[in-house]
């Protein structure tokens, strides 16, 4: 179990990013998080397992408190952490096989991993990971010459590459067309679901969350707004709907476009 308590983030120029944030997730969830752009999302997964260091509160997962874990216990519990990124976070001018590999960093001799010698049990199973992911046969190419789709589903692959009991993906889908954000999505809900990896995963699209999420959060100017579940999501009232996204804000029933939010 994940437990987030009275977490609050507030940046070095003042901006209060998360206001006592607490909610539960279970193992095997799939919780989305939904808001606004600057509603504090990306903020509270990155804090989660600390790329951003919380300012006051406790995150605690599976009775560990990741908030006072020292360098050596963080770099173990991040091993089993995967992240995928909106922006894919790849190193563009290195191969596929490379970035997937980058998954293994936490594993490997650090003075190797600089000179790209892995195990070969490693290269095997990132293998695996590109198979799985449906994009084996780009291996080889530079990260640079996929299309977002691809380059995403390398993201999901070098997260694979953890092991991970839990991943937190950062807007995954949100500069991809609809058919590839849901083949990206389906990849995380078939982790979920067959290997009972935790997902958290922000979304701005309420048809997308109706559809994969089991459990939603809402958040508004770093507060917590919103909890229900999936079908919650399909009932959800006008009201309901402004207190996350404003009063002037206009319910769409519109999947993600080229290039969208």
């Amino acid at each position: 179990m994940l437990e987030v308590k009275h977490l609050t983030k507030i940046y070095e120029d003042g901006t209060v990013a998360l206001r006592d944030v607490s909610f539960t997730v279970e193992d095997g969830e799939f919780l989305v998080i939904i808001g606004l752009s600057g509603s504090g999302k990306s903020t509270l997964l990155r804090c989660i397992n600390r790329l951003i260091e919380p300012t006051e509160g406790q995150i605690i997962w599976n009775g560990v408190d990741i908030t006072a874990a020292d360098p050596v216990q963080l770099r173990q519990i991040r091993r089993q952490i995967g992240m995928i990124f909106q922006q894919f976070n790849l190193v563009k001018r290195s191969t596929v096989l490379t970035n997937v590999l980058a998954g293994r960093l936490g594993y490997v001799n650090p003075w190797a991993s600089l000179l790209h010698r892995f195990p070969k049990q490693d290269v095997e199973m990132a293998m695996r990971a590109l198979e799985r992911v449906g994009i084996a046969d780009q291996a080889h190419k530079r990260a640079d010459e996929l299309s977002g789709g691809q380059q995403q589903r390398v993201g999901i692959a070098r997260a694979l590459m953890q092991q991970p009991k839990m991943i937190l993906a950062d807007e995954p889908v949100a500069s991809l067309d609809p058919v590839l954000a849901h083949s990206i999505l389906g990849y995380l809900e078939q982790l979920n679901q067959e290997e009972g990896i935790t997902v958290l995963c922000s979304l701005h699209y309420l048809d997308l969350v109706q559809r994969y999420a089991t459990r939603v959060i809402g958040l508004r100017d770093g507060r917590i707004v919103y909890r229900g579940t999936r079908e919650d999501i399909r009932r959800m009232t006008d009201e309901e709907f402004k207190e996350i996204y404003g009063e002037e804000a206009v319910r769409v029933s519109v999947g993600p476009r080229e290039g969208g939010m």
